[in-house]
């Protein structure tokens, strides 16, 4: 039932608020606005995390929060994620503000945090306003990814407070095995999955075992850099700001790029997928996106494939965590299907590309 905040009836969305507790938590908190919270929308935000964009009057704020049903670890994953936000504050890499977070699970059940609401869209399918009719907008989105990732790679980690964010040691080569181990790990758990199911799989992991990269560094990863965790401002052609850091980790910030490479498009890509976004005219090419990296880091782009590959091989393994709950009969076949010809197409690049 709705609960009351101040002279407004807000809706507690079955209980993932209570706004008796928040309300006086706030008032504890240098926050926009004053007063109870007067108008709630819950916005769009995955399986792992309910988000609500809160209004204070004419202030606005966004809360992130755990969903009823997210990971065992929500709580931790919330603290990270505000944690990083802080760390980011005075960097170059754009990203919403943290205005507070909270670990007392008794105000609303969960930890949480509110952030500042960022302007535009983050999205895949239709784009919308300039991004849909002009293309020398498409092609700032592809510019405005490099410069960001370039932003996350060139953040000093350790001055920022994030030197025990991951096991940088030896990170290359425990990739494969890392990733290898995981893809077993559901055959474990779920019998009626089979890793051998995933085309060239094992041998795109023997040729990342062959071809570690020598030139290796160790920064922020975002983990999941691609279009619908980006939001784009919709008054001009750039970044709003770089969302969902639920899987930043220490790493080499190449794979960031990597990441954004199996996300895109190109004609003579393995057949099965289509561009993220539409309309896809105007778009750099990959070979563009790497040149900008080079030229804005001032890295030797020659070991890319490696990190290319290796993002295909990261994501369809962790795709595939979806295939095998489908085979255990615990996602829709229209899911399970979906996911895994995704998972396949990723597998057909990652050897197109360590091909060449």
């Amino acid at each position: 039932m709705p609960e009351q905040a101040g002279e407004t009836t807000l809706d507690t969305f079955d209980g993932l608020i209570d706004w008796s507790r928040l309300n006086d938590w706030m008032t504890t908190k240098t926050l926009p606005g004053s007063g109870p919270a007067t108008g709630v929308r819950k916005l769009s935000g995955g399986l792992q995390n309910a988000i609500f964009l809160i209004e204070r009057g004419s202030d606005r704020m966004v809360l992130r929060r755990p969903s009823r049903n997210g990971k065992p670890k929500g709580n931790e994953t919330m603290l990270r994620e505000a944690r990083i936000l802080t760390a980011l504050e005075g960097s170059t890499v754009p990203h919403p503000q943290l205005y507070a977070a909270c670990d007392d699970e008794s105000i609303i059940g969960a930890a949480f945090y509110l952030m500042a609401p960022l302007e535009g869209i983050a999205k895949s399918g239709a784009l919308e306003g300039d991004y849909a009719t002009d293309p020398t907008w498409r092609r700032a989105m592809g510019e405005e990814l490099v410069t960001a990732a370039v932003a996350m790679a060139s953040l000093d980690y350790e001055a920022a407070g994030l030197g025990d964010l991951g096991k940088p040691d030896n990170w290359h080569a425990r990739q494969v095995e890392r990733w290898r181990s995981q893809l077993e790990g559901y055959a474990t758990a779920m019998p009626a999955y089979n890793p051998n199911d995933l085309p060239h799989f094992a041998e795109i992991g023997r040729w990342l075992s062959d071809n570690i990269p020598t030139d290796q560094r160790i920064g922020i990863v975002h983990g999941d850099f691609q279009f619908p965790n980006v939001m784009f401002s919709l008054k001009a052609p750039k970044i709003s700001g770089v969302l969902d850091w639920e899987l930043a980790s220490l790493g080499d910030p190449l794979l960031d790029l990597g990441w954004v490479l199996s996300s895109w498009w190109e004609e003579g890509d393995p057949e099965g997928k289509g561009p993220m976004v539409q309309p896809w005219d105007g778009f750099l090419s990959r070979a563009d996106l790497i040149d900008l990296y080079g030229a804005l880091s001032g890295r030797d782009m020659a070991c890319i494939p490696w990190y290319f590959a290796l993002a295909c091989y990261k994501l369809s393994c962790l795709l595939e965590g979806t295939t095998a709950a489908w085979k255990a009969g615990k996602v829709p076949d229209k899911v399970g299907e979906s996911v895994h010809a995704y998972a396949s197409w990723l597998t057909a690049k990652a050897r197109q590309v360590i091909a060449y």
